[in-house]
């Protein structure tokens, strides 16, 4: 996984205006059992177009990072990965997964609501490159 965090860097720096640095990346892929970082391969072209990066904390879930290249958004793959991810964590018993989103990032939000997601917080001033606070939103899986 070390060699995919070239082409996964980039597609960060294209999809974040404050994006993780490529160490950051690296910090995930050695930092198993909690860290659960996966790539998303276009089945066709063999090349790297979206990542997603879970932590795993007893039996809750958080998305710390999701990302699909700019040239493979509104085509459903991230909806897709997610609903993969999902029916995963129920099978695994997770009981809750939660995730922070910026308010401006309105395609994401209705996704995330499109998956049942629901608001369930706020973090005061979190993000930067703009200032914007978090919503944090979050589902429940299983009881």
């Amino acid at each position: 996984m070390d060699d995919d965090v070239p082409e996964v860097w980039a597609i960060e720096r294209v999809s974040f205006t404050n994006p993780w640095h490529e160490s950051a990346f690296l910090g995930e892929i050695h930092n198993y059992p909690v860290s659960h970082p996966y790539v998303i391969i276009h089945s066709i072209e063999k090349r790297i177009i979206g990542y997603f990066i879970y932590w795993t904390l007893n039996k809750e879930v958080q998305i710390s990072n999701i990302a699909i290249h700019p040239d493979y958004r509104r085509m459903g793959i991230g909806e897709t990965v997610l609903r993969q991810l999902l029916s995963q964590l129920r099978k695994n018993r997770t009981k809750f997964i939660f995730l922070e989103v910026r308010p401006s990032n309105t395609a994401a939000l209705n996704l995330y609501r499109k998956l049942d997601f629901e608001i369930v917080g706020i973090r005061k001033d979190y993000y930067r490159n703009p200032e914007e606070h978090a919503i944090i939103m979050g589902r429940r899986l299983v009881q």
